[in-house]
């Protein structure tokens, strides 16, 4: 009868240690393997704020002809209607985020993601993109060619 009591007494003794057991190994693995996945992972950035950007002379772009240029983190397409006249429009797509480039040939901006098409002002005219592009505003000074957000 002795021995069922000490088997007993000893029973949640032991179930008690291995709980104490098991949360001390776990504290400890997180306590050392949260240092190293926290500096794995790369710190946040906060976006850079442009409001205005000079993107060159005249002269680099031809007539009929575009470039895209970074405008803070986001592309921006910007193409030479005539002497002074540029269109600056967002160069990622409504669609999919897919970067679009202009067919001089057509007088459209492409998307090669799923084919769709806006006309000169940014306005979808095919394709699945449900909004037009954002605008930006294309100016001319000293002969330089200044892109600015729209407010």
């Amino acid at each position: 009868m002795t021995q069922e009591i000490q088997k007993e007494k000893v029973q949640p003794r032991r179930d008690f240690l291995k709980y104490l057991l098991s949360s001390v190994t776990a504290g400890f693995g997180l306590i050392v393997f949260y240092p190293v996945f926290s500096f794995m992972k790369p710190p946040k950035q906060r976006e850079v704020e442009v409001t205005s950007l000079k993107i060159g002379n005249v002269d680099d772009i031809e007539i009929g002809d575009s470039k895209i240029i970074r405008f803070g983190n986001k592309p921006v397409i910007v193409i030479r209607n005539g002497k002074e006249d540029f269109s600056a429009l967002s160069a990622t797509c409504t669609h999919l985020d897919c970067t679009v480039q202009y067919k001089k040939d057509e007088s459209v901006i492409w998307c090669a993601c799923h084919n769709g098409k806006y006309d000169l002002t940014g306005r979808n005219i095919s394709g699945p993109p449900p909004r037009p592009l954002e605008k930006f505003k294309a100016d001319v000074k000293n002969n330089e060619i200044i892109i600015s957000k729209i407010v």
